[in-house]
């Protein structure tokens, strides 16, 4: 018989498993959504106003890097994925993203899907922070190719 209490068996399962923020074309609605595999939706949230949104490779896929001052707030979404599905998420995203710690506006710190400024920069990419959400970018494109 095993003794294990409960700060054991939390552990273990914090190890089984990670806590994510989605703030891009996986969010609920949007077409990668498949991408989580069994993910667990935890609630809705925003980060706190350190990061700039860029719509990447002629809008595929938002790129969001953190900055010292004129960040916005991002909205998304906190899932919980075991880590065979955050590995098989993370090796969907496209080239150069990389899983970084970001800070939402509660102070949790989550791993999210960061993009090289760097490369933001080099290509141009547009900045779509004035909109404020990946998914209002998305809209606006559908809206502006209506007759």
């Amino acid at each position: 018989m095993t003794n294990t209490t409960v700060q054991d068996e939390l552990s273990a399962e914090s190890s089984t498993t990670k806590r994510i923020f989605i703030c891009g074309s996986a969010l609920r609605g949007q077409p990668d959504h498949g991408n989580l595999g069994d993910a667990q939706f935890i609630r809705a949230a925003k980060t706190l106003p350190l990061y700039r949104l860029h719509a990447a490779h002629d809008g595929w896929h938002p790129a969001i890097y953190e900055v010292a001052e004129g960040g916005i707030s991002i909205p998304g979404e906190v899932y919980e994925l075991t880590m065979k599905d955050f590995d098989d998420l993370a090796s969907s995203e496209p080239p150069d993203m990389y899983p970084s710690d970001i800070v939402l506006e509660d102070g949790e710190v989550l791993t999210a899907f960061l993009y090289p400024r760097e490369l933001v920069e080099k290509y141009s990419w547009p900045d779509i922070s004035d909109l404020g959400a990946w998914a209002t970018y998305k809209a606006s494109l559908a809206e502006a190719s209506l007759p």
